[in-house]
């Protein structure tokens, strides 16, 4: 995408980037470190809490582009300092030969259900999406049924992966039956020919967390014009049929076509979500995770 944009645009793009085992502390503390010499004009995060350490810290610039008046209100703010669009999804990928006859699962709380015990797989809830998603938790529940939730997990023995994307290779494997992972990797999963399905969880219930990606323009960044062309271009109706053909995004305009193997999400129940709330929690809950986690 950043390719086609320097063909279009003519400016080049220096990105920078995370890897599912330090978005937690990668590029978002360079941001925060480089607060008073801003060295980036936009950062694009893969999910919409992130950017509230950084809104809350002051380092970002609004900028309402026009671009986002077909984005849903719930995926943007209003004043500019965040804008969503191509979504993911937090998915369980089932291996069906595992899966022998029984019925999918169909709730997150599968992973703590006695009948499947040993027999999932989530990632590390320090690191990557999973950290939202387990911020969702405390958010929606509390924290005292969220680390419950937490702890019979633990003792349902679930597997503890390094990323989604070992999750979704526990689950082709075949070394588990189901696991928990993003939208993106249980595609891969399934255009691999393994035999699998894709289960969006809680259609019934709580609703499957839906994660925008968001573009932001850094306060005080070395040249404001040329991030606010790249934040059009990432939110523009192009942009979202790119990610919805090139990496299983979700398109969050609703006249955006999208692959047949992907669902739009005007299709879903999703989780009601305070990002803003999730990202304070996120933070709080860190020093328990990883304790939780061993690390």
């Amino acid at each position: 995408m950043l390719r086609r944009f320097e063909e279009q645009s003519g400016i080049r793009v220096r990105a920078v980037y995370d890897t599912e085992e330090t978005k937690s502390t990668g590029v978002l503390n360079r941001l925060i470190a480089e607060a008073d010499n801003p060295q980036a004009d936009v950062f694009w995060s893969g999910d919409p809490v992130r950017p509230f350490l950084l809104v809350d810290r002051g380092l970002v610039e609004p900028y309402v582009s026009p671009q986002a008046q077909g984005i849903p209100r719930i995926f943007k703010a209003a004043d500019g300092t965040w804008t969503g669009f191509a979504a993911r999804a937090r998915v369980l990928l089932v291996n069906l030969e595992r899966l022998d006859g029984r019925r999918l699962p169909q709730s997150i709380h599968d992973l703590a259900d006695p009948r499947w015990q040993g027999e999932a797989a989530m990632a590390n809830p320090v690191f990557g999406t999973t950290t939202m998603h387990v911020a969702a938790w405390f958010s929606a529940w509390g924290e005292q049924e969220a680390r419950a939730f937490l702890d019979s997990l633990r003792q349902n023995q679930v597997r503890v992966a390094s990323s989604n994307g070992e999750v979704k290779r526990l689950v082709v494997a075949g070394e588990v039956t189901f696991g928990l992972t993003d939208t993106d990797d249980a595609f891969v999963a399934s255009q691999s020919g393994a035999p699998v399905a894709v289960v969006y969880p809680d259609q019934d219930g709580l609703g499957t967390l839906v994660m925008p990606t968001v573009a932001l323009q850094l306060r005080g960044g070395p040249d404001p014009e040329t991030a606010r062309r790249l934040i059009d271009y990432l939110l523009s109706a192009d942009a979202e049929v790119q990610m919805a053909e090139g990496a299983a995004h979700m398109p969050l305009r609703s006249d955006v076509p999208h692959p047949e193997t992907i669902r739009s999400v005007g299709e879903l129940r999703a989780m009601e979500v305070d990002y803003a709330d999730v990202a304070r929690r996120m933070e709080e809950i860190q020093p328990w995770l990883r304790r939780w986690s061993g690390l």
